[in-house]
């Protein structure tokens, strides 16, 4: 089973790295593919160089096993997104394959206006990632769109290839890349908020 956690990293930081681990760990995925976003569509163009962010990420996983940096959509010509994203790895990896599309809590309330959202359920199981005991409260066309496909096990995501949703305990940091380039902008340290492989380069290229 294979995970893959998608987003600018502008810059990644310690809160991406940890919510990761802990979906890796719990799910016991065999890899997690992160996936630099290329180019954006509905939102601001990346502070930081598409070069520069996979550098930083590169350097933040270096160590941790079964972590992959894959650059597909940097690589790509075309606008980011996630279903084209999937369909790629799907020709990669195969039609088989358990594949986990991790995403936040935020993200999912919106997944309705994706697009291609019931493409994206044939191509990958969606694994949200929540506080512990936060409420679950999902909008109509939403509600829709997921009905029938929850659940809490594991198992059931292993056993097929795509279409199941998870919700995943996982630890929250109050970090994000918006406050860490506000700190940079500022000539503040950023230390304990970016891996320590990431300071450097932040540093030297603010």
């Amino acid at each position: 089973m294979i995970g893959i956690f998608g987003g600018t990293f502008d810059p990644v930081h310690l809160g991406h790295l940890r919510t990761a681990l802990d979906v890796f760990e719990a799910l016991g995925l065999e890899e997690l593919r992160l996936v630099p976003l290329g180019k954006a569509v509905h939102r601001a163009p990346p502070r930081f160089s598409a070069e520069l962010r996979l550098e930083m990420l590169e350097a933040a996983v270096a160590n941790q096993p079964g972590f992959v940096v894959d650059r597909r959509e940097i690589d790509s010509d075309e606008p980011s997104y996630t279903v084209h994203t999937l369909e790629s790895l799907r020709r990669e990896l195969g039609d088989e394959v358990p594949l986990c599309l991790l995403l936040g809590r935020d993200a999912f309330a919106a997944f309705h206006t994706w697009r291609e959202p019931e493409r994206i359920l044939r191509l990958a199981h969606l694994v949200v990632m929540e506080r512990p005991g936060e409420a679950l409260y999902l909008e109509t066309p939403l509600e829709a769109l997921v009905e029938g496909r929850i659940t809490a096990m594991r198992e059931e995501l292993v056993r097929a290839p795509a279409g199941r949703i998870l919700f995943q305990p996982v630890t929250q940091l109050d970090i994000s890349a918006t406050d860490i380039r506000a700190r940079l902008d500022a000539g503040r340290s950023v230390r304990w908020l970016v891996p320590e492989a990431v300071l450097p380069l932040l540093e030297t290229r603010r």
